[in-house]
Formats: structure tokens, sequence, C-alpha cells
């Protein structure tokens, strides 16, 4: 069974696409850039900040979804600053500090929808929910 979800803690989208897609036990997010959850604006902190908003939204909508971190198996970082990577790094790894760590991959790119710096998919396992 597929679902598409729309968690009401994330900001909603600006483009025709589901934000998650429930496939059995798996839940696929869309790409998520660092939007405030309230206004719908870009975070203007930069590659770090967007990272940590991204994440705040994230964390909003796991507690929506039943999910947690640990349910987390693979998240997938596209930046336009690649120069910048330790600070979205650094926000990656405040978020897990306590947590395992899922397969992750970074890529460059040279634009991201609304003039973002970062982007992030992610992939969450979970064999019971909703």
């Amino acid at each position: 069974m597929i679902r598409a979800l729309t968690p009401k803690a994330m900001p909603p989208p600006r483009f025709r696409y589901t934000p998650v897609i429930q496939a059995g036990p798996w839940f696929l997010f869309s790409g998520m850039v660092g939007l405030d959850a309230q206004t719908g604006a870009l975070d203007p902190g930069g590659p770090g900040s967007e990272m940590a908003t991204i994440l705040r939204n994230l964390s909003a909508a796991l507690a929506e979804l039943g999910l947690d971190k640990e349910d987390l198996a693979r998240a997938r970082v596209f930046t336009t600053r690649m120069d910048q990577f330790p600070t979205i790094n650094t926000a990656w790894e405040n978020w897990l500090s306590d947590a395992r760590p899922p397969a992750r991959s970074a890529f460059a790119v040279t634009a991201l929808p609304l003039g973002a710096t970062v982007e992030v998919e992610f992939e969450f396992y979970k064999e019971s929910s909703l």
C-alpha cells in the first residue's frame, strides 16, 4: 500500500509533490529546504542554518508520523556550497548526537529550488506506524 502524507508540522509544498510517501514500512521524504514552518520564508542564515531548519522541521514531522531518528535509514544532502559543508555537517552532527547515524550521501549541485543552498531527502523504515 502506498499513502500520500502531508504532515501539518512541515511547511506546505510550493510545487506539485507529496511531502512524504509511505510505501509499506518505508517513509520517503521529498527533498526539504530550510523554510520556516510558520512563514514559509527561506532561512537567511546560510547553509548551516538552513540545515538546522530542515532538521527542526523534520523533527516536528517525525513526532506527527510516529517516527524517530532511530528509524532513519538514509539521507541525501544536496548543496550549492560544498565549501560550507563543515557548517552543514555541524548541524547534522548536533541533531544526531543521541542517535545512530544513517547511511548518507552528499552532492554538490549548481542550484536548488527557491534559492536554497541545502536540500535533503530522507528515508525512514518502521515496521508498524500510523
